[in-house]
Formats: C-alpha cells, sequence, structure tokens
C-alpha cells in the first residue's frame, strides 16, 4: 500500500478565485501569487492518486489567518473524507494566531481527522519562545486526542522559492524541545534537522518522537538523500510525502527506486510509517 502523507486540496470557492484572498492574507499570496502555483480539489488528488498508484492520501488546506476561511477548507476536507472514504485523510489546519483555532483543531479531530497541519509560519520571524506560545493551545489538543502535527520547516541556505521561511533551525529545535514527547512529523526533511540526529548528546532525546517527510525532494536534494536520511535516522522515521499538486507521486516513487534502497525499506517509507504515526488500521 502507498500513502503519500502530504497533500493540499481547496474549495473551488477558494482555488476558482484567489486572488480575492490576497489582501487579507499574505502568507497565502506568497505561495499563491503566481498562476503556476497550482490548486487542486478532491477530485484531481484522487484523479491523480489513480494515476500514480496511490492508495491513500494525507491531505490538508492553508494555515488560514481567517477562521471562516479555515473552517471553510477544513469542512471541504471532511466532505472530501466522507464522499473518498478510505482514500483521503484529512489534516486539521489552521493558523496558530487565529481566533479560536484551538476549539476548530479540537473540532476536527473529533469529527474524524487523524492529525493536525501543516502548520506554517511562512512570514512571522519567530523564535522558539514565540512559536511555542503561538501554537501551544493547539499541542494541547493534540496531546490530549493524541494526534500528531505536521510543522512546514525548510533549509535556510540554497536557493529561494515561495513558501521558503526565514525560521532558523535552532529555534525549531528548541521548540521542538518545549513541546517534546509530542509525535511531530517535519515537512520537507525537516529543512535539514534530521542531519543532527546523529549528534551525541540530547538531540536523539529531543528528536526521538519526530519524522521527516519527503515533500518537495526533488526540487531540492539529491537522490541520494534517502540511503543517506536511512544512515542517519533510520527508515522508521522517514514518510513519503509529495506535496501533491507540487510535483506528481510517480517522481518520487522513481527516485527512490534509483536510489538503491530496499523494496522493504520502500513499503516502510511508502506506507507503513504513515499508518503507525497516525493510528490508521484500515
Amino acid at each position: 500500500m502507498i500513502i503519500d502523507a502530504h497533500t493540499h486540496i481547496f474549495p473551488p470557492s477558494i482555488s476558482e478565485d484567489r486572488s480575492r484572498f490576497f489582501s487579507f492574507e499574505p502568507a497565502f499570496r506568497k505561495l499563491y501569487d503566481s498562476p503556476k502555483a497550482s490548486m487542486v480539489g478532491a477530485e484531481e488528488l484522487i484523479e491523480a492518486m489513480d494515476e500514480n498508484r496511490v492508495d491513500q492520501a494525507v491531505t490538508s488546506g492553508f494555515p488560514w489567518q481567517s477562521l471562516s476561511t479555515a473552517k471553510r477548507a477544513n469542512d471541504y476536507v471532511l466532505e472530501a473524507m466522507a464522499r473518498f472514504r478510505g482514500r483521503i485523510i484529512g489534516l486539521a489546519c489552521v493558523h496558530p494566531k487565529a481566533k479560536d483555532a484551538q476549539k476548530e483543531i479540537e473540532r476536527c479531530l473529533k469529527l474524524g481527522m487523524k492529525g493536525v497541519g501543516e502548520l506554517a509560519f511562512y512570514l512571522e520571524r519567530m523564535d522558539a519562545k514565540q512559536m511555542t506560545e503561538a501554537i501551544a493551545p493547539i499541542v494541547e489538543v493534540c496531546r490530549d486526542l493524541r494526534a500528531p502535527l505536521l510543522l512546514h520547516t525548510n533549509e535556510t541556505v540554497g536557493h529561494t522559492y515561495p513558501g521558503k521561511s526565514d525560521v532558523d533551525l535552532r529555534e525549531i529545535y528548541m521548540l521542538l524541545k518545549n513541546i517534546s514527547p509530542l509525535t511531530v512529523i517535519l515537512a520537507h526533511w525537516g529543512g535539514g534537522l534530521l542531519f543532527y540526529e546523529l549528534l551525541k548528546k540530547e538531540a536523539p532525546d529531543v528528536l526521538k518522537n519526530v519524522y521527516y517527510d519527503t515533500a518537495a525532494s526533488p526540487f531540492l536534494y539529491r537522490e541520494d538523500i534517502y540511503s543517506i536520511a536511512i544512515q542517519i535516522c533510520g527508515e522508521e522515521k522517514i514518510v513519503f510525502g509529495s506535496d501533491y499538486p507540487l510535483i506528481p507521486p510517480q517522481r518520487y516513487l522513481i527516485e527512490m527506486e534509483r536510489s538503491g534502497i530496499s523494496v522493504e525499506t520502500r513499503s516502510k517509507i511508502c506506507g507503513q510509517n504513515i499508518k503507525r504515526i497516525l493510528g490508521i488500521n484500515e
């Protein structure tokens, strides 16, 4: 079974007229201002899954600052979960600083979503203390309902691109330390934070319940990232996520095969690990 652990969908009311959200959602504008930035709905996601031999997809919308927009997007994901039962797995998403964000996350989780994310601070330059305070109410819900958190991270060197934030990896590390032992998935290989799993002291404990997804990997890293990451943190801590519609899932599956990792390892990365993290039994 192949499970794509990182995808995004939007209701037509948003994707068909995205520009009207730009003035009051600057982070959304940063990522989706270009017409080349694809936005898809549930039907397109299912079509892509079928074309790429993906059995299930974990999906979310966007961390909206407007609670009403966040509810609309989350409701759309809930509807997709019901319509495509067993194929779409929802994550609750809202900006941590949005009014009543905690209540919205709790509502979605109690309605069947399996986790929270992809949370992100695309524009705010925040230190660990500020981030910890911002997401504390959401972390409380995650702990109470045993829900994992998907957090956006990115490398702080290299080329620039929409969505690349200025959050320092040290601050992300300290945030993880502050909210430990919450289960956290770091998007985009943790922005390179996974390499610090090699440290002898403290980091192994802080990162014990932290996992890394592969989102945007074909744009960011050479194919041998897979074998190197496995050596560093182990195959159990890596989950396949495409960030679709950014990149089709098949590109990742081809790169994983070319990287030389075993079929058994690919099976864990492409399904078994995320099933365990989210508690998916079917």
